[in-house]
């Protein structure tokens, strides 16, 4: 049994990409590395469905200029490896170096006993201390939550922040566990540095609103924590829907 790849369908949705547009966008990166590709609709929905676990490098390199995000954060079973080094200049917390592998998801977790599907937009707010700045600052993005079993991959909408965040999480019962990354804007005060750590969340009983803390290192390799939380806005997922979030939350 295939595991649909609900992050990279996350992030197509957060890019208000339809399947066309989305294999468009992959055949014209190709294009304009010198690495033509035969992307189509029907690669994107073999994608997205996990009947093809995963894309041949000219395929994954055209998917990172796409969408920004190093081709293992987007979902795939990938067994390739994994060497990715980026500074910041302000000592911030980037990706580490890596010559291991990426190994396969594996099968997604059976869904929950009543049946709850927590798919839709939510508002994403969390809050961090800036060292260098001495001072308290809220992050806040529209996210695209998209849930299969019990797994659950969010994805910011690209006009909420400069700063895409994605998450990647499990849901047992009323807690939700998982990981998260940001990238932050390159002309912003981090210059581009990607962050990364764990949060863990409760839903409260209504279902409309996720509470929590993230955990994360900071410039001088400390580990920080600090609050977050998601609150429901929207259950669809339509182009429209997205289309009405896609700014920076107020």
């Amino acid at each position: 049994m295939t595991t649909p790849n609900a992050t990279l369908r996350a992030v197509r949705m957060g890019m208000l990409m339809s399947q066309d547009d989305f294999a468009r966008a992959v055949r014209d990166a190709g294009t304009r590395a010198g690495q033509p590709n035969d992307a189509n609709k029907r690669l994107v929905q073999r994608w997205e469905s996990g009947s093809t676990a995963s894309p041949r490098p000219v395929y994954a390199r055209a998917l990172e200029a796409v969408t920004g995000l190093p081709i293992e954060s987007l979902g795939f079973a990938m067994s390739v490896p994994v060497a990715r080094v980026t500074g910041d200049g302000h000592g911030g917390h980037d990706m580490e170096p890596t010559n291991g592998h990426i190994a396969p998801a594996g099968p997604a977790a059976e869904p929950r006993p009543n049946g709850s599907n927590y798919s839709g937009v939510w508002l994403s707010r969390y809050e961090y201390f800036s060292s260098g700045r001495d001072s308290s600052f809220t992050g806040l993005h529209y996210v695209v939550l998209l849930q299969h079993g019990n797994r659950l991959s969010a994805r910011s909408l690209p006009g909420s922040s400069d700063s895409p965040l994605t998450m990647d999480l499990e849901i047992d019962s009323h807690v939700v566990t998982g990981t998260w990354t940001e990238q932050t804007a390159t002309e912003g005060y981090y210059l581009g540095a990607r962050y990364h750590g764990a949060i863990q969340l409760l839903v409260e009983p209504t279902g409309r609103r996720m509470t929590g803390k993230w955990v994360g290192f900071g410039k001088e390799f400390d580990v920080n924590t600090g609050p977050w939380e998601l609150v429901f806005q929207s259950a669809s997922t339509n182009k429209a829907t997205l289309e009405a979030y896609n700014h920076r939350p107020v």
